[in-house]
């Protein structure tokens, strides 16, 4: 192994070596507590231009399952067609691996998808860093590397543009009910939770004004980066549910659950350091159901400042912040976390079902 160093915006360093590809790189230091599931997280497309610290000691021990395996169009034990994540900071890298899925070291993967990744960090003390500061820029310089790695401005720059799909995409063409999935970064298992209740799925561009297209139901995916930057999203999502003859069910979930709020008037913020993890408590308004929830984003809305018809669906157990707003009278509701999960646990998946009933 190379020595390689992790250097924060601030200017604290930590020395370590580099596993996967031997490259610099430089992106958003975000830390993520969950105890499994590198493979579905590296591939989420919502970590785009972010450097994952995983807090959980040891990664690596169960390998990367087969990353070509595909049914219906999509990958089976990914969440995307490739490594989203600019780079992985763990802190201690097991070069063995067992599993009997496995087919390949995560050093293996990182290394033909060209993604550096660096070992020997006391993650604890870096994570402790990040609460403390939020997150910040940093970037990872390997030895033998003399290409300085571009420091980007991360909150401007539009990286749902970069992960969406550029062309329309068609699952389970033929089913009797049709759900126009507006991509701004989605997840595979959002497409395998709904053509496994039976909807045709038409995945479009971030972008695309979905409002002349005929369908039953509108999804709006999870994403990367900042909201802000998806105005020609929220144009047509304020077309959407602007038209006062409008009755087709809505959902969003993450990214979609900040472009509906925006969409209804609301504000966005940026978290200090975010929540990224499989244990976020979060509690349905008006009554006293708590559930565990995997979640992975920085922003979150100001539910004080909605327009007058919609409320706050879900609320963060641990910090308060907005967890998903709904429409006081039409079929319209979203959620901050990942109901879909993979990672994670699937205690809310039942807003799925939600959705489907209301189509």
């Amino acid at each position: 192994m190379k020595k390689a160093t992790l250097i924060l915006g601030d200017g604290t360093r930590f020395e370590g070596e580099s596993f996967g590809y031997d490259g610099n790189v430089a992106g958003e230091v975000v830390f993520n507590t969950a105890m499994t599931g590198y493979p579905e997280s590296l591939t989420d497309p919502s970590y785009a231009g972010q450097l994952m610290v995983l807090t959980y000691p040891l990664v690596g021990n169960y390998g990367v399952p087969p990353t070509e395996e595909k049914t219906a169009g999509i990958e089976d034990f990914m969440e995307s067609d490739r490594i989203y994540a600019s780079g992985i900071i763990v802190s201690d890298y097991s070069e063995q691996y067992s599993h009997w899925n496995a087919r390949e070291s995560l050093s293996e993967w990182l290394k033909r998808e060209k993604v550096p990744g660096i070992t020997g960090i006391d993650t604890r003390h870096l994570t402790q860093i990040l609460r403390e500061h939020g997150v910040m820029m940093g970037k990872i310089i390997v030895e033998g590397d003399s290409v300085e790695p571009k420091m980007p401005d991360y909150n401007k720059i539009n990286y749902v543009d970069i992960v969406s799909t550029p062309e329309i995409k068609v699952y389970n063409e033929g089913a009797p009910k049709r759900v126009v999935l507006v991509d701004c970064g989605a997840k595979n298992n959002i497409i395998r939770c709904l053509t496994k209740r039976g909807v045709e799925v038409v995945r479009v561009p971030w972008n695309h004004d979905f409002n002349d297209m005929t369908f039953d139901g509108l999804f709006i995916s999870n994403g990367p980066g900042n909201p802000e930057a998806c105005e020609a999203a929220v144009e047509n999502i304020r077309k959407f549910i602007s038209n006062p003859d409008e009755k087709r069910p809505l959902m969003g979930i993450c990214m979609g659950n900040q472009l509906l709020s925006k969409a209804a008037g609301a504000k966005i913020y940026k978290l200090k350091y975010g929540h990224r993890s499989h244990n976020q408590p979060v509690r349905m308004e008006g009554s006293n159901r708590c559930f565990i929830t995997s979640q992975n984003h920085g922003f979150a809305v100001d539910a004080a400042t909605l327009e007058e018809g919609w409320e706050p669906y879900f609320t963060n157990m641990n910090d308060g912040s907005n967890e998903g707003i709904r429409h006081k009278n039409r079929p319209w509701f979203s959620s901050q976390f990942h109901p879909e999960a993979c990672g994670g646990p699937v205690d809310t998946e039942f807003l799925f079902d939600d959705f489907i009933n209301k189509l």
